[in-house]
C-alpha cells in the first residue's frame, strides 16, 4: 500500500513520495459527532482511513473507555466518569514498599498496552509513593521493575512468537508530564533505561522495528531512548518544543509528530494550517524521518477537523 510504504520509506530515510499522517477519534468524538464525522472521514480517506461501510455503533466504548469503576489484571482500580475518554488509576494495590515484597504478576498473558512499564509502576505504587521511591532509591524500587520487566518479556516473547513476518513493532508509555521528565534524566537512565533496551533488543533480534509512543516532556532522553532500539519516536510537539526536536531528531530518527492537540479546540482553521506548514518545514526532509499525527477528541470543533484533514492532504506533497 502506498501510505504504508511512505511511512517505511520516512522511517529510515529513503524518500518517501509523501509525509505521511494521520487523523485517530477518541470514542467519545465519534459519539458526539456521529455522521457528521463519518461524513468528513469519507471525504479524507487518506488520512483518515477507509470509510467503515455499514452500521457503525457510535455509542461503542471498551475496557477503560467505559464509564465506571474497572479492575486489571494487576489489581489496579480504575475509575472513569465520561463514556468515551480515558479512564485513571484511582486504587494502587502496592501503596506500601512492605506490599512490594508480596507483589506477584498476573498469571494471565495478554497485550503489551498503553503504559506497560513506567506507568504500570506508577499504577501499581501510586504517583506520589514512586517519586518517593526514586528520590530514596530503597532495593523494593528495583524490585517492583524486576517483577514488571519479568511480565513484559513474557508478554514480548508471547508476541514475537505469534509474529509472521518482520515489521513495526508498536509501544506506548507516557514517560513525561507537561514540562518535564518526572525523575531527572540520570535517575531514568539507571532505573528505567535498561528496561527499554532489554525489550527493544529483544525486537531488533527478531527482525523487528520499534515504534514508541509517549506524552510528555521526553526531549532529553530521546537519544537514550534511541540508543534502546526506538525507530520512530511518537513525541508531543507542545511538550518538547519543535525546535527542540528538530534539533535533537532531525536526521538521527523518525519523528511521529503528535500535532497540538491542546490547541485543536480553540484555535482557527488557519492556525491549524500555520502549525502543519510549521512542522513540515522545520522536521521534514525530501529524504523523509517524519510523519504527522493528530488526535481529535471531542472539544475540537468539527471545522478544525476538517482543517487537519484539509492540512495533512495538502503538506504531504510539500516535498515533492
Amino acid at each position: 500500500m502506498e501510505i504504508e510504504e511512505d511511512r517505511i520509506k520516512a522511517m529510515n530515510f529513503e524518500y518517501p513520495e509523501h509525509v505521511p499522517g494521520g487523523v485517530s477519534f477518541l470514542p467519545a468524538t465519534w459519539t458526539k459527532y456521529r455522521e457528521a464525522l463519518d461524513d468528513l472521514v469519507a471525504r479524507h480517506p487518506i488520512v483518515c482511513g477507509e470509510r467503515k461501510e455499514g452500521g457503525r455503533d457510535y455509542d461503542a466504548v471498551e475496557g477503560t473507555y467505559a464509564a465506571g469503576e474497572h479492575r486489571d489484571a494487576w489489581g489496579c482500580g480504575w475509575r472513569n466518569v465520561a463514556s468515551g475518554m480515558q479512564a485513571i488509576v484511582t486504587d494502587h494495590p502496592v501503596p506500601t514498599r512492605e506490599a512490594v515484597h508480596k507483589l506477584k504478576a498476573p498469571q494471565v498473558d495478554g497485550p503489551l498496552k498503553h503504559g506497560f512499564l513506567y506507568l504500570r509502576l506508577a499504577d501499581l505504587r501510586g504517583f506520589d509513593e514512586l517519586m518517593m521511591d526514586f528520590a530514596d532509591e530503597p532495593p523494593e524500587l528495583q524490585m517492583l521493575i524486576d517483577v514488571v520487566l519479568e511480565y513484559n518479556m513474557r508478554q514480548l516473547r508471547n508476541l514475537l512468537a505469534s509474529q509472521t513476518e518482520e515489521g513495526l513493532l508498536y509501544f506506548g508509555d507516557d514517560l513525561g508530564t507537561q514540562k518535564s521528565l518526572p525523575m531527572s534524566p540520570q535517575k531514568w537512565r539507571k532505573y528505567l533505561k535498561p528496561c527499554y533496551s532489554k525489550m527493544y533488543r529483544l525486537c531488533h533480534e527478531a527482525g523487528h522495528q520499534v515504534y514508541m509512543h509517549s506524552d510528555g516532556h521526553i526531549i532529553e532522553i530521546i537519544p537514550d531512548l534511541v540508543e534502546c532500539g526506538v525507530n520512530v519516536i511518537n513525541a508531543q510537539v507542545r511538550a518538547n518544543g519543535l525546535r527542540n526536536l528538530a534539533r535533537t531528531c532531525k536526521g538521527k530518527v523518525c519523528v511521529a509528530l503528535d500535532l497540538d492537540r491542546q490547541m485543536f479546540p480553540f484555535c482557527s482553521p488557519d492556525d491549524i494550517e500555520s502549525h502543519v506548514r510549521e512542522a513540515v518545514e522545520t522536521l521534514g526532509s525530501p529524504k523523509g524521518g517524519l510523519w504527522l499525527e493528530a488526535e481529535c477528541a471531542p472539544d475540537v470543533p468539527l471545522e478544525n477537523i476538517e482543517a487537519i484533514c484539509n492540512a495533512l492532504e495538502k503538506y504531504r506533497s510539500y516535498f515533492n
